[in-house]
């Protein structure tokens, strides 16, 4: 693998220029409460920072209870008296498709802020992360004036409908891996249901959220219908997950923070929660797979957005006949993998998002060592500055090594071998999370009989990472319940309410 950086901000090339880069204006830094942008009620704030240099961004306004506080109290009060519920749901889709074109319009600057604070390559988050962004509102936009209730066939004499409410003020945590995708991911839904809401995102990556929240107002979003908080876990997440006003929150992130946010719940209001956790994917690989195309999934299903994924297929299962071809295969495609500064076009992974995150990695991958598996690529940092970590392929893996079991959430991927179709199923199962998989065949019925076979939220054949605003996500076990996407999205945000009345001399029942 190639690694092509500096630290001051440029790009090495192959002859050791540099590539200028364009660095994008950092414009909003403070709360957005009731349609205007707040300093903390404490005065507070934190530093958001560079993955490439570690150097800081910009200090960003640090909310907590307080702040929270009046976040839900201007949300209710826009649930409760405002225009937004009571829009036709086509009005609300015509301020959603404006607010998606305001997205599309400055998809430049939000490109920018998004690769500089997450660390993603800028080519990539254009067409992925900012265009996803607004395909999704797009995709909700449509679905406003599109939420039914029904007629109930009623056995006595009396006629029944339901009625598809919204839930009133939801709480939205967002995850730092995919901040803007997974903002809209949230938001969008929510907007087509008529909830209000307040936005936490992520402390490592507030940016893109905030400049949504500006866009949010622009494009005639009601004062009090977006909030967005930034702020830490323990203080801002916990004041919504445990607020009595709240009527429901979606979070997307950690297991262990998922189980806080259930507790959270059924300490307070016992509000419906929405999660999206961990995973520890597989990507298995049968014999008659073609070989190209098996290594090209696993390497995007490993190494895309450094590994940063929570479908990220970290245990790559090759039956016994393939694994030599493969394993050769990824070697040499390795040899190409460029890590390095994400505004260079050339780049395809660069650095974790944070300190903290490029230490854990790297951990995991002392544990591996440690273990016993073998290191076919990889296996140290890159660079003197920054959170650069070369991407690494761990051969003899075994299923009861840490590196095979536990989340890393980097860019590490776990070869292992098997036989059966019988035992690919077992060896798929055998994990405490059900997110995602994968499975490379040319036999239908193979296929056929691993999609119903494994226990996960969605599975991939012959592809992965295929995703759509259309294509529900979400997962079991400890991955998770709800669906993030499609119209299944919108359930998290409606309340079902039957409405029954008698029927007098009806000439039919």
């Amino acid at each position: 693998m190639a690694s092509e950086r500096n630290g001051d901000g440029g790009t090495e090339n192959g002859n050791g220029g540099s590539v200028s880069m364009e660095m994008p204006e950092i414009r909003y830094t403070k709360l957005f409460i009731n349609g205007a942008f707040v300093d903390a009620v404490s005065g507070k704030t934190f530093e958001t920072r560079d993955p490439r240099t570690g150097d800081v961004i910009a200090s960003i306004a640090e909310g907590d209870k307080k702040d929270v506080d009046l976040a839900v109290k201007a949300a209710r009060e826009a649930f409760d008296h405002g225009k937004w519920p009571r829009m036709p749901g086509s009005e609300r889709g015509r301020i959603m498709t404006k607010y998606a074109d305001l997205v599309e319009q400055h998809a430049k600057e939000l490109t920018l802020l998004e690769s500089l604070d997450a660390g993603k390559p800028r080519m990539v988050t254009r067409v992925v992360d900012i265009g996803s962004s607004a395909s999704s509102l797009r995709y909700f936009a449509g679905a406003a004036d599109k939420i039914h209730g029904e007629t109930l066939k009623m056995s006595s004499q009396f006629q029944g409908h339901t009625l598809r409410e919204p839930m009133g003020v939801a709480g939205l945590i967002i995850p730092w891996n995919f901040p803007a995708i997974m903002f809209f991911c949230k938001v969008a839904p929510a907007l087509a249901a008529g909830c209000t809401m307040v936005v936490k995102p992520a402390e490592q990556t507030p940016l893109s959220a905030l400049y949504f929240a500006h866009l949010a107002k622009q494009a005639g979003v009601p004062d009090g219908v977006i909030n967005v908080i930034p702020g830490f876990g323990p203080t801002a997440g916990a004041a919504i997950a445990s607020h009595m006003d709240v009527d429901m929150v979606s979070f997307t992130g950690s297991t262990p923070v998922g189980r806080l946010i259930m507790e959270a719940s059924a300490r307070s209001n016992l509000k419906p929660v929405s999660l999206e956790l961990g995973g520890k994917s597989p990507l298995i690989i049968f014999d008659d797979a073609d070989v190209d195309l098996a290594v090209d999934l696993s390497i995007s299903a490993n190494f895309f957005n450094k590994g940063e994924a929570c479908v990220a297929a970290s245990r790559v299962y090759l039956q016994e006949g393939i694994y030599d071809r493969f394993v050769k295969k990824l070697a040499e495609r390795m040899e190409s993998w460029v890590v390095g500064d994400p505004f260079d076009p050339r780049v395809n992974q660069g650095p974790q998002v944070d300190k903290e995150q490029y230490e854990r990695v790297l951990s995991y991958i002392d544990h591996g060592k440690r273990e016993g598996a073998t290191v076919l690529t990889g296996g140290k940092p890159c660079g003197e500055r920054g959170y650069y970590i070369e991407p690494t392929v761990f051969t003899d893996v075994k299923d009861d090594m840490t590196i095979a079991k536990e989340e890393i959430f980097g860019p590490v991927m776990c070869l292992m071998k098997f036989r059966t179709v019988e035992e690919a199923i077992a060896k798929a199962n055998d994990t405490r999370y059900g997110l995602a998989a994968g499975v490379v065949t040319k036999d239908i019925d193979v296929a056929n009989r691993m999609t119903r076979s494994i226990r996960a939220g969605v599975v991939w054949v012959n592809c992965y990472f295929a995703m759509d605003a259309d294509c529900p996500f979400g997962g079991r076990k400890m991955s998770g319940f709800g669906k993030d996407a499609s119209m299944h999205a919108l359930d998290k945000f409606l309340a079902v309410k039957a409405v029954v009345t008698p029927v007098y001399d009806s000439p039919w029942l």
